[in-house]
């Protein structure tokens, strides 16, 4: 098929990937009106076509925490991406890395951070939960640390997982789940070769290194559901403040008053994130949380923000909005289920493309000047 936008990523992942997979990656919680509205509010936002602006000279390039970006986004942390392609989260940090992106490595990914970071041509950042092991906790941020990762994304919205509908009708969880997996694999023969027999070990190999024992995917839910912790407070904020030397970025704040802590107890930049609507069902879209948020810390954080991007043209709406970047998470996901490495590379160029096209229409020659002023 055609690919011209991550819409089409979106409709090539489906054809491709089992169904437990795809719906992972596409289902969200409850009834998922948070999950549509993220799409839905970010489209409304409306931009001041500018002319005549002399804008020939355009500057797409982004910092992040000391990292040059090419674009001012970031592949987002993504659980389980090596299943949708054959050591996926391998492939996505390699496309990052070509295309001048930093990329995000999840807790729960199948490749460890030692696979990623070896293979990597750039320093990736790591993505934590706050984990009733805590002794997991520092085993695992040791060990990144050891792998050159500077920069740590603590997401602070899981405190127990979603109630996500999809994943009990698709097999991904909920009654005889591993032999519908299997027939379902059955229907995907290109994905069963190259990932299901190809991709092995589908271990959880971040949490398999520190037990000593695969984690597989049928253990996936149990164990988390197991680990996540609902006493989750702001100490454990300072513990790991304490603990990490480099740079903090706290995800999942939605309100200005945790964006506000989150200056008081140390951290160096927020993402403006409902976790893409997989978490609570009926919160805010972040493009409606986004510019209180960003008006509330001004400079004292960096404010990034996630959820329902799906252009360029999102991109640079929620610059407007007040985000200094933009974690991509599900456009990922689709393209590298679609095409592996090459589909993430094809997809940052046509954001990159959709930014550019964008920035030119509404006579802004740098994505560092973005602002409410190009709000119409």
């Amino acid at each position: 098929m055609i690919i011209s936008s991550v819409a089409d990523y979106r409709e090539a992942a489906r054809r491709k990937l089992p169904r437990f997979l795809f719906d992972y990656i596409d289902g969200g919680a409850y009834a998922e009106e948070t999950l549509r509205a993220n799409v839905a509010d970010l489209a409304t936002i409306r931009l001041r076509q500018r002319v005549l602006r002399g804008v020939a000279d355009l500057d797409l390039s982004a910092r992040f925490f000391g990292q040059s970006a090419a674009l001012p986004v970031i592949l987002g942390p993504v659980g389980l991406s090596g299943m949708f392609a054959r050591r996926g989260e391998v492939q996505a940090a390699a496309a990052a890395a070509r295309m001048g992106t930093p990329f995000v490595l999840s807790t729960v990914s199948v490749c460890s951070i030692e696979e990623v970071a070896s293979q990597s041509a750039r320093p990736i950042w790591f993505q934590l939960y706050v984990l009733k092991d805590r002794g997991f906790m520092r085993h695992v941020l040791e060990r990144a640390q050891a792998a050159g990762v500077r920069t740590l994304v603590f997401t602070v919205d899981l405190p127990t997982p979603g109630a996500r509908y999809r994943d009990a009708h698709s097999g991904m969880s909920g009654p005889y789940a591993r032999q519908r997996r299997i027939l379902q694999a059955m229907t995907r023969p290109a994905w069963a070769c190259d990932v299901g027999l190809r991709g092995r070990p589908h271990d959880l190999g971040n949490i398999s290194n520190y037990l000593g024992e695969a984690v597989s995917l049928t253990d996936y839910i149990g164990w988390l559901s197991a680990n996540m912790d609902p006493s989750i407070a702001w100490s454990d904020i300072e513990w790991v403040r304490d603990f990490w030397k480099g740079d903090l970025v706290i995800k999942g704040v939605l309100d200005p008053g945790d964006a506000r802590d989150a200056v008081r107890f140390g951290a160096d930049g927020v993402v403006v994130s409902n976790h893409g609507g997989r978490q609570l069902d009926g919160v805010p879209s972040t493009a409606k949380a986004l510019p209180a948020i960003a008006q509330a810390v001004g400079s004292d954080l960096v404010v990034l923000a996630d959820s329902g991007v799906r252009s360029g043209l999102d991109v640079l709406r929620m610059l407007a909005l007040g985000a200094r970047g933009v974690l991509l998470g599900r456009a990922m996901a689709y393209a590298l289920a679609a095409q592996g490495r090459a589909g993430v590379e094809n997809m940052l160029r046509l954001i990159g493309d959709e930014l550019r096209v964008a920035m030119i229409l509404t006579g802004q020659a740098s994505v560092a000047k973005a602002s409410g002023d190009m709000l119409a």
